[in-house]
This record gives C-alpha cells, structure tokens and sequence, in this order.
C-alpha cells in the first residue's frame, strides 16, 4: 500500500461516539490522500443495558475492571461491521478517558479479537501515537475534513463542526496541497455540545436525548448560568486543545435549580456560545460552517447558532455529506492512510510537534 501509485481501496471505518447512542460504519472508497467514492452505510444501536454498561464504564483506564464494557463494545463492533464488502477497518473504539498532558487516552476495544471475528485487517488505537509525540490526540477526523473539502470542491476557506457528545471545529484552507502541509489546517475541541444535555435528559426524565431540542424549545436562558459558563479557563486557552467528555460536568451544576426546560435551553445555549467562542481562533473567517453529528438535528442549538455567526450554517448534507456517517468515514480514510504510511495528525491538528502517523494494524 505504500508509496505515491496506490490504488484506491474499500476501507470500512466504525465509530461509537461519547453520546453512548451506538455504533456507526460507513464504506469509502480511498487511496487515503483522495476521496474516490462513498458506500454504505450501517448502524447498531446500543441497548439500555449496554449503555448502563458503558456510562459505568467512563473515565476509566485499561487497570480498571473493564470486562463487561470490553465486551459490550467487541460485539457491538461485529454486529454493526459483519455484512460489509471491505478491505481494511478503521475501528476507533470507545472512548472511557481523555487526559493527554496526564494518563494519556483510552479508547476501549480490542482490534485484534475484532480482525478474527471479521476475517479483515484492523487498524486500531489512532490517538496513541499522537499523545505520546506531545499532541492532543485529537480531535483526528480534520485530515478527512481536509479530504471533504477536497471533494465538495471548496475553494474558499470553510469550516466542519462536529456537534457529537463535544464539539470540534476544522478550519480547512482546500488551496492546500496536502493535509499536513502548515496552514491546511486549524482544528480543536470548542466545548461541550450533546453530552451534557443527554446527561441532563437522563438525570431528570430518564430519556436519553432532547429529541429535536423539543424541551430547550419551551424554555428560557439563563443569561447568569451561560455567563458562569463563559468564565471558564479553556475557552482563553490557544489551540490546538481537546476535551473529555465529563470535563464540562460543572454545566449541570450551573442549571441545578433551574426546571427542566429552562435547564435544557441554557445548556444548548452553552454548547453553541462554545462554538461562538473557538470561532475566534480561525485564521480567516470561514466562507459557511458544515455541521455534522446530532447536533445538527437540534434546531434550538441550529437557530443559536446561525443568529451568531457571520456567515452561512450549514448541514453536512446541502454539500452531499452525510452528517450521520462522517466519524465512521473518517477512522475508514485515516486506516488507508496508516496502511499507507501517512500522517494522520499535524500540529495545526492536535498540537503534536510534527505530523504523525496513528494505529496499530492487527491482520488476520
């Protein structure tokens, strides 16, 4: 797979984000430099159980007893990869913890059992590498976001945000030659966005989400609650920088007296002033914002966002993306590019002092 006349190949790319919801896979089709084609697509819910199992898992590390969630995440990964015609997988595994200048990071699941069971290469542990050379260790979808660009024929600079359990945003420049060329790329964690407002949903009314921000829509924002929230010291800090998904738990402290609903629309208002917030640290303002992840489906946190910022935002899908799908595509195209021999991250990514390759490759 090495060196500049590889072909494309079918990569098979899995992602099981910090919202606990399940498991996605999507096929692309890639030399992990260009996007060739985009195939199907696939999705394993979690079951009540396995996310009870997975919550009590969180902030945990490979010490812990992890037998159950370990389990939990092998064969929900089989159940929604088994079916697909692929080359190679890009398995990220589920993340438990997150603290890259401490511990380092962990994601749970086992690339090897996984390789048996499909009978496929697996590429595996991308965020390693990159914590262990200085960098954050994410985020590490923005090389694919770069590719994206590419595809969609952008020629202004614009900007990804992935509205998942935390937010990230990639500012892309697609006049760039390649991924990790200086400049390509400016990307980080803006804050908490769908975590802590499941984490609420669940707490309060045992739902697992604010399904279309039908509760934030019936409330009030609590300007005082918001301005606490601003307060915070991560939102003075440069980027590159990233979050684990309980590093913003104070948010529920900050809206404990209020009713539900009031609760509910002052977190989504925390979620996109984040947002508001990182936009600051783009090198030139973004020509429109590309959303994807379930936020994107939220139109309290949408119309917040859109009567913020200066220009056009935006679902993945008015550019011919599917915003359900992009994480899973993105481990699928970073796998080609670690069979490749190619970088995944960049210090304009994730901080690391020199552009590196992630993943270890388990085959058959």
């Amino acid at each position: 797979m090495k060196g500049k006349l590889a072909e494309p190949i079918w990569a098979l790319g899995a992602m099981s984000g910090t919202s606990l919801d399940g498991v996605d896979a999507a096929l692309v089709r890639t030399d992990g430099v260009t996007i060739t084609e985009f195939g199907t697509s696939g999705y394993r819910e979690y079951s009540t159980h396995e996310q009870e199992v997975l919550r009590a898992a969180l902030g945990k590390w490979p010490d812990d007893d992890l037998d159950a969630a370990a389990d939990v995440v092998v064969q929900a990964h089989i159940a929604a990869l088994t079916g697909f015609e692929a080359d190679v997988v890009g398995f990220h595994g589920q993340t438990l913890a997150h603290d890259p200048r401490g511990r380092g990071t962990h994601q749970l699941g086992d690339g090897a059992a996984l390789a048996q069971a499909l009978g496929l290469p697996v590429v595996w542990d991308f965020r390693s590498n990159d914590v262990e050379m200085g960098g954050e260790g994410a985020p590490l979808a923005p090389f694919f976001h770069w590719a994206c660009a590419k595809w969609i024929g952008a020629e202004a600079p614009l900007a990804f945000l992935n509205l998942g359990g935390v937010g990230n945003l990639t500012w892309v420049d697609p006049s760039s030659r390649a991924p990790q060329e200086e400049g390509a790329l400016l990307a980080f964690d803006t804050g908490p966005a769908n975590a802590p407002i499941n984490d609420l949903l669940m707490e309060r009314r045992g739902v697992p989400y604010d399904k279309d921000g039908a509760l934030a829509s019936k409330g009030q924002v609590v300007d005082g609650a918001l301005e606490l929230f601003l307060e915070e010291g991560y939102f003075r800090k440069m980027p590159p920088k990233s979050l684990d998904r309980n590093d913003f738990s104070l948010m529920l402290d900050l809206v404990r007296e209020l009713g539900d609903a009031d609760a509910a629309a002052t977190m989504t208002a925390m979620a996109a002033a984040a947002v508001m917030q990182g936009m600051e640290h783009c090198p030139v303002p973004p020509e429109r914002v590309l959303v994807t992840g379930g936020g994107r489906h939220n139109p309290v946190m949408m119309a917040m966002l859109e009567s913020a910022l200066d220009c056009p935002v935006q679902p993945v899908e008015t550019v011919g993306l599917d915003g359900d799908m992009l994480e899973a595509q993105a481990f699928a195209y970073l796998a080609v590019r670690v069979l490749r021999g190619l970088p995944t991250s960049a210090p304009g990514t994730t901080g690391v002092r020199a552009p590196v390759g992630g993943g270890q490759i388990s085959r058959v």
